[in-house]
């Protein structure tokens, strides 16, 4: 069963946070995908990887679009960037950012690793991620939630 955890964002946009991430989940040697809830989003964050720092690289491949390369290979890319459910770089590790929400009818079992990351400042973001954590709990999945701390660190909060 995949381990399913929600990133509340409240401190760091979402770039410097997904990218801290993604870092870490190409340290295990695993491809990920980047689910967003509507294809408009994929060239901003297309943009942002390859911007994000002066230090660091995430190299990533994304959806089609017109500006895609015709010679694009997307089953070798580490990180892909979509806005459907395809995986075709054998992804370990899926991400749900910018009001992507995994369905608990989904194969999320396909994955060692889920990250549903969502904008504590963002009321609709906040709601929809709510009304999922409930439905994947409902559905028997084990579930994880971190919030960010003055820092930009991630805890889990005090009962």
């Amino acid at each position: 069963m995949a381990d399913i955890g929600f990133y509340h964002l409240t401190k760091t946009p979402l770039i410097g946070a997904l990218a801290q991430l993604l870092e870490k989940t190409m340290q295990r040697g695993w491809n990920a995908v980047v689910e967003l809830a509507e294809p408009e989003g994929i060239n901003q964050l297309d943009e942002q990887l390859w911007t994000f720092s002066d230090a660091s690289f995430l190299p990533h491949g994304r959806d089609g679009g017109p500006d895609r390369p015709a010679d694009l290979h997307p089953e070798r890319q580490p990180i892909w960037l979509t806005a459907s459910a395809e995986a075709p770089n054998a992804a370990r590790a899926r991400f749900f950012v910018s009001g992507a929400m995994p369905e608990p009818e989904r194969a999320l079992d396909a994955y060692d690793r889920i990250v549903v990351m969502f904008d504590g400042r963002n009321d609709a973001e906040t709601a929809a991620a709510r009304a999922c954590y409930k439905a994947l709990r409902a559905a028997g999945h084990t579930l994880t939630y971190w919030q960010q701390n003055d820092q930009g660190g991630w805890q889990a909060p005090a009962n």
